[in-house]
């Protein structure tokens, strides 16, 4: 079966990787187990509309490299057939991510940006001081 339209033009980009929701991190803790994700190859963490993702890049096993067609088109999984191609990463350019960490490092300055440079933190140990002098 040839594919046709934007399928057609398309190296299976939609097949490369998944992603899937986390659980929004509150503690350092949480943060710090994102950091681990982060640890390793092909993985990557964002937020879109508020919610938090892991997204792994890893290929479908079913994506052919000779046409970039699923091989298992007619059995493919749920998942695949609900995607719509107002989604497709062929045609809708570049994610817009409110926030993008591609390794543990950039999770690191975060978390320290985000509990170590906290205003509310400063202004407390400024209180502190003042108390004992």
């Amino acid at each position: 079966m040839a594919r046709q339209g934007q399928c057609g033009r398309c190296a299976g980009l939609c097949c490369r990787y998944f992603a899937l929701p986390i659980e929004t991190p509150e503690t350092r803790a949480d943060y710090d187990d994102i950091r681990w994700y982060l640890c390793h190859d092909g993985v990557s963490v964002f937020v879109e509309g508020g919610d938090w993702y892991v997204s792994v890049k890893n290929a479908c096993r079913h994506l052919s490299q000779e046409n970039y067609g699923c091989d298992i088109y007619e059995r493919r999984p749920k998942i695949c057939r609900k995607y719509k191609h107002s989604d497709c990463d062929y045609v809708r350019g570049a994610y817009d991510y409110e926030l993008h960490f591609t390794s543990d490092k950039e999770m690191d300055e975060y978390i320290k940006v985000k509990f170590d440079n906290n205003v509310t933190e400063k202004r407390s140990v400024k209180n502190i001081k003042r108390r004992r002098i």
